[in-house]
C-alpha cells in the first residue's frame, strides 16, 4: 500500500501591476498515468468572478542520492510573482472572464 502526503495549505495574496490577486497550491508534482506532473499554483483576483490562471511548474528533476522520496518544491513568492507576470505577458487578464488560463511555467 502506497502513503501519500497530506497537501499542504498554501495561500497568499499578491499586488501585481495594481490587481489584487490571491494564490493558492493547487497540486504537488506527482506521477499521474499520462506521466510526471508538476507543481499548480492557482491565481484568481481577490474579488469577483474572472478568469483563474493556473501556473503549471515542470517536474523537478531527478537528485541523485540516498533519498528516494520526492522532495517537496520550495514555494518563493519571488517566483510565483515572476510566473504571473510571464502569463500576463502570454496574454492572461485577471479581470477577463473565460475558462481557465493554463500557462507552462519554464524551467529555470
Amino acid at each position: 500500500m502506497a502513503h501519500s502526503r497530506a497537501k499542504r495549505s498554501v495561500e497568499a495574496n499578491v499586488v501585481i501591476d495594481g490587481h489584487e490577486l490571491v494564490w493558492t497550491l493547487e497540486r504537488e508534482p506527482k506521477w499521474h498515468t499520462d506521466g510526471p506532473r508538476g507543481m499548480a499554483i492557482s491565481v484568481k483576483l481577490n474579488e469577483g468572478n474572472h478568469r483563474e490562471l493556473l501556473l503549471e511548474y515542470p517536474y523537478p528533476k531527478w537528485r541523485p542520492g540516498p533519498q528516494r522520496s520526492l522532495e517537496r518544491p520550495r514555494i518563493v513568492p519571488a517566483m510565483i510573482e515572476a510566473g504571473i507576470r510571464a502569463a500576463m505577458d502570454a496574454g492572461w487578464e485577471p479581470t477577463s472572464r473565460g475558462r481557465v488560463f493554463a500557462f507552462q511555467v519554464a524551467e529555470e
